[in-house]
Protein backbone atom coordinates (compact mmCIF):
# COMPACT_ATOMS: atom_id res chain seq x y z
CA UNK A 1 0.00 0.00 0.00
CA UNK A 2 1.09 3.48 -1.01
CA UNK A 3 2.34 5.78 2.00
CA UNK A 4 2.18 9.62 1.65
CA UNK A 5 5.20 11.67 2.48
CA UNK A 6 5.66 13.42 5.45
CA UNK A 7 5.92 17.06 3.60
CA UNK A 8 2.66 15.79 1.89
CA UNK A 9 0.79 14.52 4.59
CA UNK A 10 1.51 17.16 7.15
CA UNK A 11 0.59 19.81 4.33
CA UNK A 12 -2.50 21.67 5.26
CA UNK A 13 -4.83 22.32 2.61
CA UNK A 14 -5.11 26.58 1.25
CA UNK A 15 -8.20 27.74 3.41
CA UNK A 16 -8.93 30.56 0.74
CA UNK A 17 -9.49 27.75 -1.97
CA UNK A 18 -11.60 25.17 0.41
CA UNK A 19 -14.00 28.30 1.31
CA UNK A 20 -14.25 29.64 -2.18
CA UNK A 21 -14.71 25.83 -3.12
CA UNK A 22 -17.82 25.74 0.01
CA UNK A 23 -19.52 28.36 -1.48
CA UNK A 24 -19.45 27.05 -5.23
CA UNK A 25 -20.53 24.19 -3.75
CA UNK A 26 -23.14 26.06 -2.44
CA UNK A 27 -24.18 27.98 -5.41
CA UNK A 28 -24.41 25.22 -7.36
CA UNK A 29 -26.90 23.00 -5.25
CA UNK A 30 -29.34 26.62 -5.34
CA UNK A 31 -28.45 28.19 -3.06
CA UNK A 32 -27.57 32.40 -3.06
CA UNK A 33 -24.55 32.32 -1.52
CA UNK A 34 -22.76 36.02 -1.91
CA UNK A 35 -18.98 35.13 -1.90
CA UNK A 36 -16.41 37.17 -0.88
CA UNK A 37 -13.41 34.44 -0.58
CA UNK A 38 -11.11 34.33 -3.85
CA UNK A 39 -8.88 36.87 -5.03
CA UNK A 40 -9.85 36.45 -8.48
CA UNK A 41 -10.85 39.59 -10.42
CA UNK A 42 -14.61 39.75 -11.63
CA UNK A 43 -13.21 40.94 -14.93
CA UNK A 44 -12.74 39.30 -18.25
CA UNK A 45 -9.01 39.16 -19.79
CA UNK A 46 -9.21 42.00 -22.11
CA UNK A 47 -9.87 41.23 -25.59
CA UNK A 48 -6.50 41.97 -27.61
CA UNK A 49 -5.36 39.96 -24.78
CA UNK A 50 -6.93 36.66 -26.05
CA UNK A 51 -6.78 37.98 -29.72
CA UNK A 52 -3.05 37.72 -29.41
CA UNK A 53 -3.48 33.91 -28.18
CA UNK A 54 -5.66 32.84 -30.75
CA UNK A 55 -3.41 34.32 -32.84
CA UNK A 56 -0.48 32.28 -32.31
CA UNK A 57 -2.63 29.41 -31.62
CA UNK A 58 -4.08 29.49 -35.50
CA UNK A 59 -0.31 30.33 -36.49
CA UNK A 60 0.88 27.33 -35.23
CA UNK A 61 2.63 28.25 -31.94
CA UNK A 62 1.87 25.02 -29.93
CA UNK A 63 5.82 23.25 -29.83
CA UNK A 64 7.92 23.39 -27.14
CA UNK A 65 9.29 26.63 -26.21
CA UNK A 66 12.40 27.58 -23.88
CA UNK A 67 11.98 26.40 -20.34
CA UNK A 68 12.25 29.87 -19.21
CA UNK A 69 10.33 31.69 -22.12
CA UNK A 70 11.43 32.92 -25.47
CA UNK A 71 13.84 35.26 -25.47
CA UNK A 72 11.87 38.07 -26.81
CA UNK A 73 8.96 37.91 -24.36
CA UNK A 74 11.59 37.36 -21.62
CA UNK A 75 13.02 40.82 -22.52
CA UNK A 76 9.56 42.39 -22.77
CA UNK A 77 9.45 41.44 -19.00
CA UNK A 78 12.91 42.72 -18.75
CA UNK A 79 12.06 46.03 -20.70
CA UNK A 80 8.74 46.36 -18.28
CA UNK A 81 10.63 46.20 -15.39
CA UNK A 82 13.51 48.86 -16.31
CA UNK A 83 10.75 51.11 -17.74
CA UNK A 84 8.02 51.09 -14.94
CA UNK A 85 9.64 49.69 -11.60
CA UNK A 86 13.30 51.36 -12.45
CA UNK A 87 15.24 48.09 -11.60
CA UNK A 88 18.29 48.67 -13.16
CA UNK A 89 20.60 45.89 -15.15
CA UNK A 90 18.25 43.76 -16.58
CA UNK A 91 18.09 41.39 -19.88
CA UNK A 92 16.17 38.60 -20.94
CA UNK A 93 18.84 36.48 -19.50
CA UNK A 94 17.71 37.49 -15.51
CA UNK A 95 13.96 36.84 -16.06
CA UNK A 96 12.01 33.55 -15.64
CA UNK A 97 8.80 32.74 -16.67
CA UNK A 98 6.68 30.22 -14.86
CA UNK A 99 3.23 28.79 -14.33
CA UNK A 100 1.94 31.32 -12.50
CA UNK A 101 3.75 33.32 -9.43
CA UNK A 102 2.62 30.84 -6.76
CA UNK A 103 5.21 28.01 -8.95
CA UNK A 104 7.75 31.32 -9.22
CA UNK A 105 7.93 31.46 -5.59
CA UNK A 106 8.08 27.77 -5.10
CA UNK A 107 10.61 27.15 -7.66
CA UNK A 108 12.66 30.25 -5.93
CA UNK A 109 12.25 28.83 -2.95
CA UNK A 110 13.61 25.41 -3.73
CA UNK A 111 16.88 27.10 -5.45
CA UNK A 112 17.88 29.21 -2.59
CA UNK A 113 16.98 27.63 0.79
CA UNK A 114 18.09 24.23 2.63
CA UNK A 115 17.09 22.46 5.90
CA UNK A 116 18.32 25.28 8.90
CA UNK A 117 17.84 28.21 6.54
CA UNK A 118 15.34 31.05 7.70
CA UNK A 119 12.61 32.48 6.28
CA UNK A 120 11.74 36.29 7.54
CA UNK A 121 8.39 38.05 6.57
CA UNK A 122 5.22 40.27 8.19
CA UNK A 123 2.22 38.71 9.15
CA UNK A 124 -0.74 38.43 8.74
CA UNK A 125 0.67 37.19 5.50
CA UNK A 126 -0.39 35.24 2.46
CA UNK A 127 -0.92 31.67 3.47
CA UNK A 128 1.01 29.75 0.72
CA UNK A 129 4.22 31.64 1.94
CA UNK A 130 4.78 29.91 5.09
CA UNK A 131 4.10 26.08 3.43
CA UNK A 132 6.42 27.19 0.68
CA UNK A 133 9.27 27.87 2.61
CA UNK A 134 9.29 24.88 4.92
CA UNK A 135 8.69 23.01 1.79
CA UNK A 136 11.93 23.70 0.38
CA UNK A 137 13.09 22.81 4.60
CA UNK A 138 13.22 25.57 5.96
CA UNK A 139 11.92 27.42 8.80
CA UNK A 140 9.34 30.53 8.92
CA UNK A 141 10.04 33.82 11.79
CA UNK A 142 6.96 35.57 11.53
CA UNK A 143 7.61 39.76 12.25
CA UNK A 144 4.06 40.61 13.71
CA UNK A 145 1.91 43.49 13.09
CA UNK A 146 -1.53 44.66 14.02
CA UNK A 147 -4.23 46.85 12.34
CA UNK A 148 -3.13 50.10 14.50
CA UNK A 149 -0.10 49.78 12.10
CA UNK A 150 -1.80 49.35 8.83
CA UNK A 151 -0.36 45.82 8.99
CA UNK A 152 3.37 46.76 8.24
CA UNK A 153 6.39 46.06 10.05
CA UNK A 154 8.85 48.73 10.91
CA UNK A 155 12.73 48.31 10.18
CA UNK A 156 13.70 48.11 13.74
CA UNK A 157 10.96 44.62 13.53
CA UNK A 158 13.00 43.46 10.30
CA UNK A 159 16.36 44.28 11.70
CA UNK A 160 15.62 42.49 15.02
CA UNK A 161 14.31 39.30 12.97
CA UNK A 162 17.05 38.77 10.87
CA UNK A 163 20.05 36.21 11.99
CA UNK A 164 23.22 34.64 10.42
CA UNK A 165 20.39 31.74 9.58
CA UNK A 166 18.24 34.19 7.62
CA UNK A 167 18.83 32.88 4.06
CA UNK A 168 15.27 35.01 2.94
CA UNK A 169 12.71 37.70 3.71
CA UNK A 170 9.19 38.17 1.61
CA UNK A 171 8.18 41.23 0.93
CA UNK A 172 4.30 41.45 -0.01
CA UNK A 173 2.77 45.64 -0.81
CA UNK A 174 0.41 46.09 -1.80
CA UNK A 175 -0.64 42.87 0.70
CA UNK A 176 -2.71 40.17 0.39
CA UNK A 177 -4.50 39.66 2.94
CA UNK A 178 -4.33 43.23 4.61
CA UNK A 179 -5.08 45.55 1.60
CA UNK A 180 -2.09 48.19 2.96
CA UNK A 181 1.09 48.45 1.35
CA UNK A 182 3.89 50.50 2.70
CA UNK A 183 5.03 53.90 1.26
CA UNK A 184 8.37 54.51 -0.63
CA UNK A 185 9.49 55.99 2.40
CA UNK A 186 8.53 53.49 4.25
CA UNK A 187 10.05 50.84 1.70
CA UNK A 188 13.37 53.05 1.52
CA UNK A 189 13.54 52.81 5.24
CA UNK A 190 13.00 49.08 5.25
CA UNK A 191 15.19 47.83 2.59
CA UNK A 192 18.20 50.28 4.38
CA UNK A 193 17.26 47.72 7.66
CA UNK A 194 17.66 44.63 5.42
CA UNK A 195 20.72 45.80 3.74
CA UNK A 196 22.60 46.87 7.34
CA UNK A 197 21.52 43.61 8.52
CA UNK A 198 22.46 41.46 5.56
CA UNK A 199 25.67 43.04 5.41
CA UNK A 200 26.53 42.86 9.63
CA UNK A 201 25.30 39.03 9.72
CA UNK A 202 23.50 37.54 6.53
CA UNK A 203 25.41 37.91 3.65
CA UNK A 204 23.54 35.22 1.70
CA UNK A 205 19.76 37.00 2.45
CA UNK A 206 17.50 37.17 -0.72
CA UNK A 207 14.58 40.00 -0.68
CA UNK A 208 11.69 37.81 -2.39
CA UNK A 209 9.61 40.81 -3.11
CA UNK A 210 5.82 39.69 -4.45
CA UNK A 211 4.32 42.35 -6.85
CA UNK A 212 1.47 41.01 -7.71
CA UNK A 213 -1.01 43.78 -6.94
CA UNK A 214 1.48 46.59 -8.04
CA UNK A 215 -0.88 48.06 -9.98
CA UNK A 216 -4.12 47.97 -8.17
CA UNK A 217 -3.61 50.84 -5.63
CA UNK A 218 -5.75 53.16 -4.32
CA UNK A 219 -4.04 55.21 -1.53
CA UNK A 220 -1.83 58.14 -1.40
CA UNK A 221 0.94 56.74 -1.97
CA UNK A 222 2.52 55.12 -5.64
CA UNK A 223 4.12 51.50 -5.97
CA UNK A 224 8.21 51.15 -4.98
CA UNK A 225 9.68 48.37 -6.56
CA UNK A 226 12.44 47.59 -3.56
CA UNK A 227 14.67 45.79 -6.30
CA UNK A 228 15.24 49.60 -7.44
CA UNK A 229 17.02 50.01 -4.63
CA UNK A 230 20.58 50.31 -5.37
CA UNK A 231 21.40 49.16 -1.60
CA UNK A 232 19.41 45.77 -2.26
CA UNK A 233 19.07 45.41 -6.16
CA UNK A 234 21.42 42.53 -6.63
CA UNK A 235 19.77 40.63 -3.84
CA UNK A 236 16.25 41.57 -4.50
CA UNK A 237 13.82 38.67 -6.71
CA UNK A 238 10.82 40.58 -7.65
CA UNK A 239 8.25 38.52 -8.35
CA UNK A 240 5.24 39.37 -10.10
CA UNK A 241 2.49 37.94 -12.88
CA UNK A 242 -0.45 39.17 -15.38
CA UNK A 243 -3.26 37.08 -13.00
CA UNK A 244 -4.30 40.25 -10.89
CA UNK A 245 -3.77 43.16 -12.74
CA UNK A 246 -4.84 41.93 -16.38
CA UNK A 247 -7.92 39.88 -15.07
CA UNK A 248 -5.59 36.39 -16.23
CA UNK A 249 -5.93 34.50 -13.03
CA UNK A 250 -6.50 31.16 -15.11
CA UNK A 251 -4.21 31.68 -18.04
CA UNK A 252 -0.88 30.42 -14.99
CA UNK A 253 1.75 33.19 -15.88
CA UNK A 254 4.17 34.27 -13.65
CA UNK A 255 7.54 35.42 -13.41
CA UNK A 256 10.60 36.51 -11.64
CA UNK A 257 13.74 38.66 -12.40
CA UNK A 258 16.89 39.73 -10.58
CA UNK A 259 20.09 41.54 -11.70
CA UNK A 260 23.51 40.91 -11.60
CA UNK A 261 25.65 38.29 -12.35
CA UNK A 262 24.62 36.30 -9.01
CA UNK A 263 20.89 36.71 -10.64
CA UNK A 264 21.55 35.17 -13.82
CA UNK A 265 22.96 32.63 -12.34
CA UNK A 266 19.58 32.24 -9.35
CA UNK A 267 17.37 32.56 -12.96
CA UNK A 268 19.70 29.95 -14.80
CA UNK A 269 18.92 27.59 -11.21
CA UNK A 270 15.59 28.27 -11.30
CA UNK A 271 15.19 27.28 -15.50
CA UNK A 272 17.24 24.30 -14.65
CA UNK A 273 14.65 23.07 -11.52
CA UNK A 274 11.55 23.82 -13.64
CA UNK A 275 13.32 22.01 -17.22
CA UNK A 276 12.88 18.96 -14.47
CA UNK A 277 8.49 19.85 -13.30
CA UNK A 278 6.63 22.01 -15.53
CA UNK A 279 9.17 22.83 -18.62
CA UNK A 280 8.03 25.99 -20.55
CA UNK A 281 4.00 26.95 -19.61
CA UNK A 282 1.68 26.84 -22.61
CA UNK A 283 3.46 27.97 -25.73
CA UNK A 284 1.11 30.26 -27.41
CA UNK A 285 0.55 32.54 -24.52
CA UNK A 286 3.75 34.44 -24.90
CA UNK A 287 2.64 36.86 -27.21
CA UNK A 288 -0.10 37.39 -24.92
CA UNK A 289 2.21 38.25 -22.27
CA UNK A 290 3.89 40.69 -24.95
CA UNK A 291 0.72 42.28 -25.23
CA UNK A 292 -0.51 42.82 -22.01
CA UNK A 293 2.27 44.04 -20.63
CA UNK A 294 2.98 46.52 -23.62
CA UNK A 295 -0.91 47.57 -24.91
CA UNK A 296 -2.87 47.61 -22.12
CA UNK A 297 -2.35 49.96 -19.58
CA UNK A 298 -5.77 51.48 -20.25
CA UNK A 299 -8.02 48.33 -19.42
CA UNK A 300 -5.61 47.99 -16.33
CA UNK A 301 -6.68 51.13 -15.33
CA UNK A 302 -10.24 50.81 -15.63
CA UNK A 303 -10.41 48.22 -14.06
CA UNK A 304 -8.16 49.77 -11.20
CA UNK A 305 -10.26 52.68 -11.15
CA UNK A 306 -13.18 50.36 -10.30
CA UNK A 307 -11.41 48.69 -7.45
CA UNK A 308 -10.61 52.09 -6.11
CA UNK A 309 -14.57 52.62 -5.78
CA UNK A 310 -15.31 49.46 -4.39
CA UNK A 311 -12.64 50.31 -1.93
CA UNK A 312 -14.57 52.90 -0.82
CA UNK A 313 -17.74 51.27 -0.59
CA UNK A 314 -16.90 48.25 1.66
CA UNK A 315 -14.90 50.44 3.69
CA UNK A 316 -17.87 52.79 4.06
CA UNK A 317 -20.35 49.47 4.83
CA UNK A 318 -17.53 48.08 7.21
CA UNK A 319 -17.53 51.28 8.98
CA UNK A 320 -21.64 51.16 9.93
CA UNK A 321 -21.02 47.74 11.77
CA UNK A 322 -20.15 48.40 15.37
CA UNK A 323 -17.43 46.97 17.08
CA UNK A 324 -15.03 46.10 14.10
CA UNK A 325 -11.49 47.22 13.27
CA UNK A 326 -10.23 47.80 9.82
CA UNK A 327 -7.19 49.93 8.34
CA UNK A 328 -8.62 51.71 4.95
CA UNK A 329 -7.61 49.29 2.01
CA UNK A 330 -5.15 51.39 -0.41
CA UNK A 331 -3.93 48.54 -2.46
CA UNK A 332 -5.30 44.89 -3.81
CA UNK A 333 -8.40 44.01 -3.69
CA UNK A 334 -9.03 43.24 -0.01
CA UNK A 335 -10.74 44.43 3.51
CA UNK A 336 -9.46 42.40 6.41
CA UNK A 337 -11.36 43.72 9.46
CA UNK A 338 -10.76 42.42 13.25
CA UNK A 339 -13.55 40.56 14.13
CA UNK A 340 -12.70 39.55 17.67
CA UNK A 341 -14.89 41.94 19.25
CA UNK A 342 -17.82 38.81 18.66
CA UNK A 343 -15.74 36.11 20.20
CA UNK A 344 -17.65 34.31 23.04
CA UNK A 345 -20.94 35.27 21.87
CA UNK A 346 -23.60 32.54 20.23
CA UNK A 347 -25.32 32.40 17.38
CA UNK A 348 -29.65 31.96 17.49
CA UNK A 349 -29.68 28.27 17.55
CA UNK A 350 -26.32 28.44 20.36
CA UNK A 351 -23.41 27.88 18.15
CA UNK A 352 -20.54 29.29 20.29
CA UNK A 353 -18.70 31.91 18.05
CA UNK A 354 -14.63 31.11 19.65
CA UNK A 355 -12.52 32.11 16.32
CA UNK A 356 -12.13 33.53 12.90
CA UNK A 357 -12.99 30.52 11.94
CA UNK A 358 -16.10 29.18 13.62
CA UNK A 359 -17.10 33.32 12.45
CA UNK A 360 -16.92 32.36 8.33
CA UNK A 361 -18.55 29.01 8.89
CA UNK A 362 -21.50 30.18 10.55
CA UNK A 363 -21.64 33.23 8.59
CA UNK A 364 -21.43 30.79 5.30
CA UNK A 365 -24.37 28.32 6.68
CA UNK A 366 -26.53 31.03 7.94
CA UNK A 367 -26.28 34.01 6.07
CA UNK A 368 -24.83 32.40 3.08
CA UNK A 369 -21.80 34.62 2.58
CA UNK A 370 -18.34 33.66 2.16
CA UNK A 371 -15.31 35.27 3.84
CA UNK A 372 -11.70 33.84 4.51
CA UNK A 373 -11.41 33.01 8.25
CA UNK A 374 -7.60 34.56 8.85
CA UNK A 375 -6.07 31.85 11.47
CA UNK A 376 -4.04 30.78 8.07
CA UNK A 377 -2.52 34.13 7.43
CA UNK A 378 -0.64 34.53 11.11
CA UNK A 379 -0.13 36.38 13.66
CA UNK A 380 -3.09 38.88 14.73
CA UNK A 381 -4.77 37.00 11.37
CA UNK A 382 -6.54 34.95 13.50
CA UNK A 383 -9.03 38.17 15.08
CA UNK A 384 -9.70 38.93 11.61
CA UNK A 385 -11.82 37.67 8.18
CA UNK A 386 -10.28 38.32 4.57
CA UNK A 387 -13.38 40.14 2.57
CA UNK A 388 -12.14 40.17 -1.28
CA UNK A 389 -14.29 42.87 -3.24
CA UNK A 390 -12.99 41.90 -6.49
CA UNK A 391 -16.83 41.60 -7.56
CA UNK A 392 -20.01 44.32 -7.92
CA UNK A 393 -20.73 47.28 -6.06
CA UNK A 394 -23.99 45.53 -5.70
CA UNK A 395 -22.85 42.81 -3.91
CA UNK A 396 -20.31 44.63 -1.85
CA UNK A 397 -23.42 46.16 -0.32
CA UNK A 398 -25.67 43.21 -0.47
CA UNK A 399 -22.93 40.93 1.39
CA UNK A 400 -22.03 43.55 4.11
CA UNK A 401 -25.18 43.95 5.35
CA UNK A 402 -25.77 40.55 5.43
CA UNK A 403 -22.80 40.41 7.76
CA UNK A 404 -24.11 43.40 9.70
CA UNK A 405 -27.50 41.58 10.11
CA UNK A 406 -25.73 38.49 11.16
CA UNK A 407 -23.14 40.05 13.92
CA UNK A 408 -26.17 41.87 15.21
CA UNK A 409 -27.85 38.47 15.42
CA UNK A 410 -25.25 37.11 17.64
CA UNK A 411 -25.68 37.25 21.55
Amino acid sequence: MPTLAKRVAQLQPSVTIAFGNRAKAMKQAGIDVLSFSLGEPDFDTPDRIKESAITALRAGQTKYMPTLGDPLTRQTIADKLTNENRIQGLTGDHVAIAAGGKHVLYVACQCLLEPGDEVVFPVPAWVSYRPIAELAGASVVEIPTDAASDFKATPEQFDAAITPKTKMVILNTPSNPCGTMYSPDELRAVAAAIANAASDRAPGLTILTDEIYEKIIFGDHEHLSIGSLPEVAERTLTVNGLSKAFSMTGWRVGYAAMPGSEGAKLIKAMGTLQGQMTTNITSFVYPAIRTALTECAAEVETMRQAFAKRAVVITEELAKIPGLVCPKPTGAFYAFPDVSDYFGRATPDGKTIGSSLDLCNALLEQAHVAFVPGEDFGGCGEDCVRISFACSEDQIRQGMARFGEFLGSLK
